[in-house]
C-alpha cells in the first residue's frame, strides 16, 4: 500500500472572529482532506516545533499574525532555512508580506484604493470626508480608525505615519507604520476565491455595514479580469487566495485586500457542489505542490 503524504494543518480553532467560525471551516476542510492525506492539526504557536515531522505544512485559519508576530517570524525563518514545504508558499506578495503591496499597487497604477505612508504624500490622495488609517501589519480591522483631514494635516514629517494607538491622546496621529487611504463610499464589497490561478467562486456583502453577511455573487467577465490581475501580480505557484474589492458608486471595482496568508473562505455560504469543487481543487493543488 503506497505511503500517503502527511500534512501539518495549522489553525487556531479557538480564535473568535467577528461574523465567522474559523473552527467550523477547518473541521470541515480537514475531514475532507483526510480522505487523501495523513493529517494532524496544530495551533500556530506549535507549528515550528512540529513541522519537521510532516511532508508539508498547510496554514489555514490561524488568526491574525499580529497576535503572535515573534513566533510566526521564527516559524517563517525556520521553514525557509530547512526548505520546508509551506502551503501557501511563503513567497506571497500580498498580506503575507504586510500591507506594502497597497503602496506598490497604488504606485503602479492598479485599480486599488489609493494608499500612502508618508505625511508629504497625503496631498496625493483624493479629497474625502474622512480618511482611513491602519497599521501596515494589521489584520481583521485591528488598529483601524477613521479620521478627518485635519488629523492628517497635523502629521509631523518624520518619514512615516503613526503606529501605537493610531491616534494620540490629543487626536493627532502617532508616528510609525501607518497607512492612509480615503474612505470610499462604496455600494458593496465582493470577494473572489482562487485555488492556484483557478477561480472557484465569489461572494458579496450587499450591506456595507455588515462585512461578513455574504451572499453568492455571479461575477461578470470584467469582474474576473479585475481579480485575475492581482492573482497574476502575486505570482504564487500554488495556494489559496482571496481578492477583496469594493464596488464604487461609479460602478468600478477597487482592490481592498489581497489575502494570501490564511484567507477565510466562507465555505458554509456556498452551495454544496461549489464546496465540493473547492475541496477537489485544493486536493489537486496540494498533490501537485507535494510532487513539485
Amino acid at each position: 500500500m503506497p505511503v500517503r503524504p502527511s500534512l501539518l494543518f495549522v489553525t487556531d480553532l479557538g480564535y473568535q472572529a467577528r461574523g465567522r467560525r474559523y473552527c467550523d471551516e477547518d473541521v470541515f476542510l480537514t475531514s475532507r482532506l483526510r480522505e487523501d492525506f495523513d493529517l494532524a492539526l496544530c495551533h500556530p504557536l506549535d507549528a515550528a516545533a512540529l513541522m519537521d515531522g510532516f511532508d508539508a505544512v498547510v496554514v489555514r485559519n490561524s488568526g491574525p499574525v499580529l497576535h503572535y508576530q515573534r513566533e510566526y517570524d521564527a516559524f517563517h525563518d525556520r521553514a525557509v532555512a530547512r526548505g520546508t514545504r509551506v502551503y501557501n508558499p511563503l513567497s506571497g506578495r500580498g498580506d503575507m508580506a504586510g500591507k506594502q503591496y497597497l503602496l506598490d499597487l497604488t504606485a503602479a497604477g492598479y485599480p486599488v484604493i489609493p494608499t500612502v505612508d508618508r505625511p508629504q504624500d497625503v496631498h496625493l490622495l483624493p479629497e474625502a470626508a474622512e480618511y482611513v488609517v491602519k497599521p501596515r501589519t494589521g489584520a481583521d480591522s485591528i488598529g483601524l480608525a477613521f479620521v478627518p483631514r485635519s488629523a492628517l494635516d497635523d502629521l509631523v514629517d518624520d518619514g512615516g505615519l503613526g503606529h501605537d494607538d493610531v491616534l494620540g491622546h490629543d487626536g493627532a496621529l502617532a508616528h510609525e507604520g501607518i497607512l492612509v487611504q480615503p474612505r470610499i463610499d462604496f455600494r458593496y464589497e465582493v470577494s473572489f476565491y482562487y485555488v492556484d490561478d483557478s477561480f472557484q467562486y465569489a461572494l458579496h456583502a450587499p450591506d456595507p455595514a455588515r462585512r461578513w453577511v455574504l451572499e453568492p455573487y455571479e461575477p461578470s467577465g470584467d469582474d474576473l479580469a479585475f481579480a485575475r490581475r492581482f492573482i497574476d501580480w502575486n505570482t504564487l505557484d500554488h495556494g489559496i487566495q482571496r481578492v477583496d474589492a469594493c464596488r464604487t458608486r461609479e460602478g468600478g471595482l477597487l482592490l481592498v485586500e489581497l489575502e494570501d496568508l490564511n484567507p477565510y473562505l466562507s465555505l458554509d455560504l456556498v452551495p454544496e457542489p461549489t464546496r465540493d469543487a473547492f475541496v477537489a481543487a485544493m486536493t489537486d493543488s496540494l498533490r501537485r505542490f507535494l510532487a513539485g
